[in-house]
């Protein structure tokens, strides 16, 4: 891509730049940040910086490299840095220009030939891409973006099901099935975009609200993996809901606080537990972390530094953290996880 003409941009919600944030987060740093934690952070990015290609997506990421390469993304802007500014300026242009290459015609960002739940790699692809607009120096890339973001949201809309929700494939696929997880990613993908300046329709929030209020179950308060499979609580979807809740602008639904209850009970003092009975920790604590920050500081400080010792504790010599899925997808959530205190992306403030 040849990049032309810088524009000063700046637009996010409240008026509030990623540089502003990050000259109030550098003044306020030294009081909320361990050392220990501000090394691992550095040695994580690191990672992500010197393992991505040269085309800006990662190896051994089949078959979800869109999905990977923007959570890698959104790791690295959370760093403070942008396309034209800070040292993963270079890998965050190349994953942006990565996650544009992926737009296809009909507003879908990923493979649907390559990958049969293309709609993770969307939800996540239309939040990083959000996230980068509104700091976005150049004016060719940013009008590719706002084309590409747009088209992105017309899909996610057109693929939402019957039900409100979204499940792997677009429901014009002929796959009306919808689940908890994919849901979370297109609502946060959706206010981001909104965030950015790109039109939302209110309609599409407003069922994909009901639908995660249908999911709900009266005994305790959790979250179904989908409106088809009542009946079980799941603590991991549980705290995504919660997540998409407050990116919607729900804080205060007659559900959010049962929501709550449900997800401290199965989460909050269960951190530390290896022996936590459900799958998918990093998933979990990654929106859960998110629900707690939002909280506020009487809520999140005891919870994040169980959290972020509980992480950097598990951090391998090179910089990464491995588990399920692939070292990027881990070391990305977690990442995330521990510049949630920095406040900088617009999706994760308060």
């Amino acid at each position: 891509m040849q990049r032309r003409g810088l524009l000063k941009t700046g637009v996010f919600l409240g008026g509030v730049t990623l540089l502003d944030a990050l000259g109030s987060f550098r003044a306020s740093a030294a009081s909320r940040l361990d050392p220990r934690w501000e090394q691992s952070i550095r040695r994580g990015l690191d990672y992500l910086a010197t393992t991505q290609t040269t085309r800006g997506q990662w190896p051994n990421t089949d078959p979800y490299p869109t999905a990977l390469a923007a959570l890698a993304g959104i790791a690295l802007v959370c760093s403070g840095s942008t396309t034209t500014h800070g040292p993963y300026r270079e890998q965050i242009a190349r994953c942006t220009d990565y996650l544009i290459s992926k737009s296809r015609p009909n507003g879908l960002i990923g493979d649907p030939h390559a990958d049969d739940r293309y709609t993770y790699g969307h939800g996540f692809s239309m939040l990083m891409l959000s996230q980068v607009l509104g700091e976005e120096g150049y004016g060719d890339r940013r009008q590719e973006l706002i084309d590409v973001l747009g088209r992105a949201v017309d899909f996610c809309c057109n693929a939402q099901t019957t039900a409100g929700g979204w499940g792997y494939k677009s429901a014009k696929d002929g796959a009306n099935y919808d689940e908890g997880s994919t849901t979370i990613t297109q609502v946060q993908g959706l206010r981001g975009c909104r965030n950015a300046g790109i039109p939302v329709p209110s309609e599409a929030i407003e069922r994909a609200k009901e639908y995660i209020y249908s999911c709900k179950n009266a005994d305790d308060g959790g979250i179904s993996y989908s409106s088809k499979q009542l009946g079980t609580s799941r603590p991991a979807i549980t705290a995504a809901a919660l997540a998409a809740l407050y990116n919607a602008g729900d804080y205060e639904s007659k559900h959010v606080p049962e929501m709550l209850r449900y997800a401290r009970e199965t989460l909050h003092d269960r951190l530390a537990d290896e022996g936590v009975a459900f799958g998918h920790w990093h998933y979990t604590y990654l929106y859960y972390s998110q629900v707690v920050y939002r909280q506020g500081d009487e809520q999140w400080i005891a919870f994040r530094d169980r959290l972020y010792d509980r992480i950097v504790a598990e951090q391998k010599d090179d910089g990464s953290w491995d588990a399920q899925i692939s070292p990027v997808y881990i070391s990305a959530c977690n990442l995330i996880m521990l510049q949630l205190d920095r406040g900088l992306l617009p999706i994760f403030q308060r």
